[in-house]
């Protein structure tokens, strides 16, 4: 065996465990009971595919596919980040219609002891 063909092998069982791995976190983001853990598993699946892109330019020894790893990650994060920031626009707007909707239901319970202390 020479190294080239170990080389090979070490190249293709990595790419197979990393294939494995996205796989399983995106079964992971498709049952993951909050968006979090859709998010987390987003950005997990985009890190493992920038490690196999790299791993493919070693193993193709193709130089110009290490530039389509750094586009990716810059899109990965971008994409990580956007989404970070509608959930957690989503969540001040839902934090304040209950904390709106909790404020109305003190005022109707206030104004109907009122009422009843008037009538009583």
């Amino acid at each position: 065996m020479t190294v080239e063909m170990a080389y090979q092998y070490l190249y293709t069982g990595a790419l197979t465990v990393l294939a494995v791995l996205i796989g399983v976190i995106l079964i992971r983001s498709i049952i993951g009971p909050r968006i979090t853990d859709r998010i987390l598993c987003i950005n997990m699946i985009g890190t493992l595919v920038i490690c196999s892109i790299a791993i493919l330019s070693q193993m193709l020894e193709e130089a110009y596919l290490v530039d389509i790893a750094l586009i990716y990650a810059m899109l990965s994060f971008l994409t990580v980040l956007i989404l970070a920031s509608v959930y957690m626009h989503r969540m001040n707007a839902l934090d304040e219609n209950a904390s709106a909707g909790t404020a109305g239901e003190k005022d109707a319970g206030d104004d109907t002891q009122t009422e009843e202390v008037r009538h009583g």
